[in-house]
């Protein structure tokens, strides 16, 4: 499914991932917020740029949901009571605060702000209320929308995972329809195709090198 016309497109040799924390910065570190319809595959993406071993921090999202079979407290999720979490949005400690099928979601800004003074690049993925949030907010963030190669193959994955009842998948389903008409507003389309996670990842990758390279490109502002 080729991206939406306009989009930027990375060119150009291929630099080094991340950047060693320590070294002195050559450019501004970046924000880099990852989105997409359920079961697009933003936490494998996520994982394939792990694992290609970048010095990326990969900020983690705090929610209210139960944790999932082998999900893990501060690495996958910050699982929060309810009241914790509407104490921390109410101070204002949340990238964004968003409600995502009946459950809260945000991002605290005290580790994006730390990590952002090392020196480092931000990664982290929201959904799509949030992205309009954080860009609102912080400009100077790159939005990048993960999409599937079709809706027929979302489908497909959303129900060979079987994490949902038939209403609950109806709801995710509808619900990524209209998150797909979003993609437009981001800087940036990468299709995640089954089978194909790799070229997805590298897509990614070269996206965010070829941004830490623009030289117009000023310090990211969390406020």
């Amino acid at each position: 499914m080729p991206g939406p016309a306009g989009k930027r497109k990375a060119r150009g040799p291929r630099l080094p991932a991340g950047r060693a924390v320590g070294d002195a910065p050559s450019r501004h570190p970046l924000l880099v917020v990852i989105s997409g319809p359920s079961g697009v595959g933003k936490d494998s993406v996520l994982a394939g740029l792990k694992a290609r071993g970048g010095s990326y921090h990969f900020a983690v999202t705090a929610t209210t949901r139960s944790p999932r079979p082998g999900e893990v407290d501060g690495r996958s999720y910050h699982f929060l009571t309810r009241q914790r979490f509407e104490e921390i949005a109410a101070a204002g400690g949340l990238m964004e605060n968003a409600v995502v099928y009946n459950e809260r979601y945000g991002v605290p800004k005290a580790e994006v702000r730390e990590a952002l003074a090392r020196g480092q690049d931000v990664v982290m993925r929201t959904d799509i209320q949030g992205v309009a949030t954080i860009k609102a907010a912080v400009p100077q963030a790159v939005t990048i929308f993960l999409a599937p190669a079709s809706f027929a193959e979302l489908e497909e994955r959303l129900r060979l995972r079987g994490a949902d009842s038939e209403e609950q998948l109806r709801l995710r389903l509808a619900t990524a329809r209209r998150e797909m008409d979003a993609a437009c507003h981001f800087d940036h389309v990468v299709v995640n195709a089954e089978g194909r996670l790799e070229e997805a990842v590298a897509q990614v990758e070269r996206i965010i090198d070829a941004e830490r390279e623009r030289p117009e490109r000023g310090p990211v502002h969390i406020p």
